[in-house]
C-alpha cells in the first residue's frame, strides 16, 4: 500500500495546506493508496468513479469529495474528461491553524461512516468554491505579512459552508454543541478502536460518565456512542479484509477479539453477510 505524503511545495514551511489543480496533481492511475493529509476535491468536469474505502462513488460534472487523511481508495478517470482543483492540508497544521485540537472532527465529511463523501453543487456555488480556492492559492504563492490572516478567514468560510451544506443534505445536526464530548469521543475513536472496543474505557478516557458520553454522541450525531463505536469498528474490519493479507484470526487477534468466531458474529450482526460472503463480493 503506497502512502503519499504532503508535499510543501511553493508554498514553504510555514503552510501545510495547498490548492492545486490536475496539471499538478495524477489521478489518471488506477493505483490504491493513501495519503498522510486531507482532501477536498471540487470537479468542475468529471467522468468516472472513485472507490474509497468500502464505498463506490460515480463522480458527476460539479462533485465535491471529501477524503480524510489515511483514507485507502482508488481512482477511475477519464483523463478526457477532467477538470478539478483541490485542497489538501494536514490535520495538525488544521487544527493549530484554528486554535482548535478538534477542529476537523468537527466538519461532518471528515470520518464519516454513515453518510457518502459527496456533495453536488450548482455551477454558481462551484464557480463560488473555486473563486476561493483561487484567492488562496495566491496568498500561498505570493505571502505578505497579513497573509495567514487572509488565508485564516477565507479557509474558514469555505469550510464551514461546506458543512453547512453537507449537514442539511444529510440531515445532520450543525448547531453548535453544549460540549466537545461528541467530538472528542471520534477522535479517540480514530486513535485506539485497535485496542478498546467498550464504551466504559472511553467514558474513563473522558472523565465524563457513559450516560453523559451517550447523550452527546446522540445529540450530535444522531446515533448512540454505541452505534458509532460499532460503525468504526466495522470499518476496521473491513479495511483490514480488503487490503491486508491476513487471516481472520489474525485480523480477530489485531483487533482484541477473543476468538475469530467472535469476529465472525459481529460482522454477520453488523452486515447481515458473512466475511465469506463479503470477500467474495470483492472479486
Amino acid at each position: 500500500m503506497k502512502t503519499i505524503k504532503f508535499h510543501k511545495g511553493e508554498c514553504g514551511v510555514e503552510f501545510l495546506l495547498n490548492v492545486l489543480n490536475q496539471q499538478e496533481t495524477d489521478y489518471t492511475h488506477r493505483d490504491t493508496y493513501h495519503k498522510d493529509f486531507f482532501e477536498i476535491l471540487f470537479f468542475k468536469k468529471v467522468k468516472g468513479r472513485l472507490r474509497l474505502s468500502q464505498e463506490v462513488i460515480e463522480l458527476t460534472d460539479n462533485s465535491i469529495i471529501f477524503i480524510s487523511a489515511f483514507q485507502k481508495h482508488t481512482w477511475d478517470l477519464d483523463p478526457n474528461q477532467l477538470e478539478f482543483t483541490t485542497l489538501i492540508f494536514q490535520e495538525d497544521f488544521l487544527n493549530d491553524f484554528f486554535s482548535d485540537k478538534l477542529f476537523t472532527y468537527r466538519l461532518l465529511y471528515f470520518y464519516q461512516l454513515s453518510h457518502t463523501a459527496k456533495i453536488a453543487a450548482d455551477d454558481l456555488h462551484m464557480t463560488k468554491f473555486c473563486t476561493l480556492l483561487a484567492e488562496i492559492k495566491s496568498e500561498l504563492i505570493h505571502t505578505q505579512a497579513d497573509s495567514a490572516h487572509i488565508i485564516r478567514s477565507l479557509l474558514y468560510y469555505l469550510l464551514q459552508t461546506l458543512n453547512r451544506k453537507y449537514a442539511k443534505l444529510n440531515g445532520l445536526p450543525s448547531e453548535k454543541p453544549e460540549n466537545n464530548f461528541a467530538y472528542q469521543f471520534k477522535k479517540l475513536l480514530e486513535q485506539h478502536i485497535q485496542q478498546k472496543q467498550r464504551i466504559n474505557d472511553y467514558a474513563t478516557l473522558m472523565g465524563i460518565s457513559r450516560i453523559t458520553l451517550n447523550a452527546s454522541v446522540k445529540a450530535q450525531f444522531n446515533i448512540t456512542a454505541t452505534q458509532l463505536l460499532k460503525q468504526r469498528l466495522l470499518f476496521e474490519v473491513q479495511e483490514l479484509l480488503m487490503h491486508s493479507n491476513k487471516s481472520i484470526g489474525e485480523i480477530a487477534f489485531e483487533l482484541n477479539f477473543s476468538e475469530p468466531n467472535h469476529l465472525m458474529r459481529f460482522f454477520k450482526a453488523q452486515t447481515g453477510k458473512t466475511i465469506r460472503v463479503f470477500i467474495q463480493e470483492l472479486k
